[in-house]
């Protein structure tokens, strides 16, 4: 990864990147090859070594820590005892109202967008050199999600040092200096956003019949069991079920002229799943 890039790495569910991302933080170690960061191997190197050395990392559920108030996290990432006022410039760049946030504890009473937003200004507090972020859209809703898309394009704008975001949305691959794809442990693909992006899609998109390019609205792609796209829109959000049973898709009131589109790709022989979607169409839309 290159000084100052942003990258996303993307691919079907259970290729690898979530450990890939893992890996480079040390959480779990390779059976083989080696990480170089900065030019120096920091394959045996200890998480804490790592954090030290300038690599951070965001959890797709961020933790909480009950007791702990916004302030004291805020502070303890950036190693520093930094003024109110300070902390809370950090907590204004993620879109958060710091007056009401900065001496609240990181506990249970905030939802998963605040957390997501939280932990994002902790990682803009640390200043490291690399940011890794695994699927930061996982578990949150849709008018979080478009707050934390608004926050990593002012990251992509203003942040000294490189990010890697994991990610399947494509309003984050849109973001990206470069994109990785990543699929049963390999690399597939990687080059620039402009090269990949539509290749990424149109592979998927051409296999379905009906759908030969990008559709312009919401969809979710998913192949042989697995999500390997999905997009949402400012009034059309669709959530993955913790239980992996299905999708959630909610269609915002008065939603006119948009579009979803759910194409399931079964390119594997004898292959059997069953899902369940449930859909939530708002007072007065009408979406295709």
């Amino acid at each position: 990864i290159e000084d100052d890039k942003f990258v996303v790495i993307t691919g079907p569910n259970g290729g690898g990147k979530s450990t890939l991302a893992k890996i480079i933080m040390g959480i779990e170690k390779p059976d083989s090859g080696a990480i170089l960061f900065e030019g120096k191997d920091i394959t045996q190197m200890s998480v804490t070594d790592r954090a030290n050395a300038g690599i951070s990392f965001a959890f797709q559920q961020p933790v909480r820590f009950k007791g702990v108030q916004v302030l004291d996290l805020i502070r303890l990432a950036a190693r520093k005892k930094l003024s109110v006022a300070d902390a809370c410039e950090y907590l204004s760049e993620v879109g958060l109202c710091a007056k009401d946030y900065i001496n609240r504890e990181v506990n249970a009473s905030l939802s998963g967008g605040e957390l997501k937003r939280i932990e994002i200004a902790t990682v803009l507090a640390r200043g490291t050199k690399l940011s890794v972020f695994d699927e930061p859209e996982a578990g949150i809703d849709l008018w979080s999600f478009q707050n934390l898309i608004r926050v990593f394009e002012n990251m992509r704008e203003n942040t000294k040092g490189s990010i890697l975001i994991i990610s399947h949305q494509e309003r984050i691959l849109e973001i990206a200096d470069e994109i990785v794809v990543i699929s049963d442990g390999a690399v597939a693909k990687h080059g620039p956003k402009e090269e990949n992006l539509p290749k990424i899609l149109g592979t998927l998109l051409a296999k379905v019949a009906d759908l030969h390019g990008v559709p312009s609205g919401a969809y979710n792609i998913r192949e042989n069991g697995k999500a390997v796209s999905r997009n949402t829109t400012a009034n059309i959000d669709i959530v993955s079920r913790e239980d992996g049973s299905g999708i959630d898709v909610h269609v915002r009131p008065g939603t006119k002229n948009e579009s979803v589109h759910i194409p399931v790709i079964l390119s594997q022989t004898g292959f059997t799943e069953l899902v369940n979607n449930d859909f939530y169409i708002g007072e007065g839309a009408d979406v295709t």
